[in-house]
């Protein structure tokens, strides 16, 4: 199931969730304790990822999605150990001086005031590339665009 721009899936069915990132980012959480997981698919308000010109009406809706997309996954009684998080995000090459703090930076903060770790991977470079989430497993790996088949043999666990 492909994840379209600024929405997010969550499922406790082995499935595939699929979002190609161009100037955006993908969360991926996972419950492994409930056997759930989600994949929210963000878009930057720039292509860099820092955003400079963000008002707080776009801080407030992106914080309203990420609670939304963690109450989804998460429920309300998930232990935190069981919890693994992850965002993968792409970025077109730098052209200026940027803002020090991003989109990912925000995330990876929320998740910490809710006790998740969250690593996170920013892959800059012109070509789009495609994030592969198995929510039931908590299994996620990055391919491009074309090579969905071989992208198998180089997943990993969140």
């Amino acid at each position: 199931m492909v994840v379209a721009p600024d929405t997010y899936h969550v499922s406790p069915e082995p499935m595939l969730l699929v979002a190609e990132l161009h100037g955006a980012l993908g969360l991926c959480l996972h419950d492994e304790g409930r056997g759930v997981g989600g994949l929210l698919h963000l878009k930057f308000m720039g292509g860099t990822g820092r955003p400079s010109d963000v008002t707080d009406n776009t801080l407030s809706s992106v914080l309203a999605v990420l609670d939304r997309f963690k109450r989804g996954v998460l429920g309300n009684g998930s232990k935190r150990d069981d919890i693994q998080a992850r965002i993968l995000a792409h970025a077109l090459p730098p052209t200026a001086v940027e803002p020090s703090a991003s989109l990912v930076d925000l995330i990876q903060a929320d998740l910490a005031d809710s006790k998740i770790y969250c690593g996170s991977q920013t892959i800059r470079r012109t070509e789009p590339l495609r994030v592969c989430f198995q929510p039931f497993e908590g299994r996620v790996w990055v391919c491009g665009p074309s090579s969905l088949g071989a992208a198998g043999a180089t997943s990993s666990a969140v």
